[in-house]
């Protein structure tokens, strides 16, 4: 049995954040930005937009371009770093706003590697007997950054990205996969305060403990690493050689990090998807949104061999290789 996508949908908000935009208030400026991460502008969410917001507007344009109807899903995975709130979970709000009233809905938080862990989650109960799983990648990041700590805030940005995955008795879809994961490294890139380690009160609140805290030179540092024994990993897995594939959409989160990995595949510039300039770091939205706009402007065409690649806080990282 294959499990192969069948819909994708993507959502992200109208408000554009450029570096020009952040010099006005943030100590930085567009030449140093575009020098470190290679991003021009991202997508910032509105006071009212929260991450099932996006999630649901993702998932009903998956839902059309599939052909499938919200009660025709067996499970809906949201996979994000920035819920709505700790319970209920986002992906049980995305059912009741998507009406998909059959489907096992949860949460699943890997950061930047979100999506991908939700791929092979997803293939799983696939193959355990279900037919139709909505995974969502989805972030309002935007909402836990200090304006103040130019070292993150000029970094991330809001969107979400959906896809529907069914069997299939074909040879397209999931070929590889490779999924793992180092606690020991989570104090480079976390959240301090908000959850039961430290709770919020007035002093977390004043110590700016509920922002995104990130120790970008090793992060950058295990990054690259991470990302190359992942993608060669699930190269192996898959049973193809690097010279086979014809598409790699890493995880967007600085093209320093991509460029990186890329020599470290040998593979062509032509062959490596970027859109970070656009967008910045999305987390577990910025593969499947890649992955959509590689779909729709033509450059992913039936049978060719993709391999999805990221690494995000906890720290985790995987790879996917996909046959379209």
């Amino acid at each position: 049995m294959g499990v192969r996508i069948t819909g994708l949908g993507i959502a992200v908000p109208e408000r554009i954040m450029t570096n020009f935009d952040l010099e006005r208030f943030v100590d930085t400026s567009n030449e140093w930005i575009m020098e470190r991460t290679g991003i021009r502008e991202r997508r910032i969410a509105d006071s009212k937009t929260a991450t099932s917001d996006l999630s649901i507007l993702a998932g009903f344009e998956a839902l059309r371009r599939a052909d499938t109807k919200p009660d025709e899903l067996d499970a809906i995975i949201v996979c994000t770093a920035t819920p709505d709130m700790f319970f209920p979970s986002t992906g049980c709000l995305v059912q009741r706003g998507l009406e998909a009233s059959r489907a096992m809905s949860f949460d699943l938080s890997a950061g930047c590697t979100g999506f991908l862990y939700g791929l092979g989650v997803g293939e799983g109960m696939i193959r355990n007997g279900m037919k139709k799983i909505l995974v969502i990648g989805a972030e309002t990041l935007s909402k836990f950054m200090d304006f103040t700590d130019r070292a993150t805030c000029v970094i991330f940005g809001d969107g979400a990205g959906a896809v529907v995955l069914e069997n299939d008795d074909g040879d397209a879809g999931m070929i590889g996969s490779y999924f793992t994961a180092d606690g020991s490294l989570g104090e480079l890139l976390y959240m301090p305060a908000g959850g039961t380690r430290m709770p919020a009160t007035k002093k977390t609140v004043s110590d700016r403990l509920h922002y995104i805290k990130m120790a970008g030179n090793e992060v950058f540092k295990y990054a690259v690493r991470s990302m190359a024994q992942a993608s060669l990993e699930a190269i192996k897995r898959a049973g193809v050689s690097p010279d086979e594939i014809a598409l790699f959409i890493p995880h967007q989160a600085n093209t320093r990090i991509i460029e990186a990995t890329r020599r470290r595949l040998n593979l062509p510039k032509e062959k490596v998807y970027v859109n970070i300039d656009r967008y910045g770091n999305t987390s577990a939205a910025s593969i499947p949104i890649a992955l959509y706009e590689a779909v729709e402007s033509g450059v992913i065409s039936e049978g060719d061999i993709i391999l999805m690649v990221a690494f995000g806080a906890g720290f985790t990282w995987g790879g996917v290789v996909m046959r379209w």
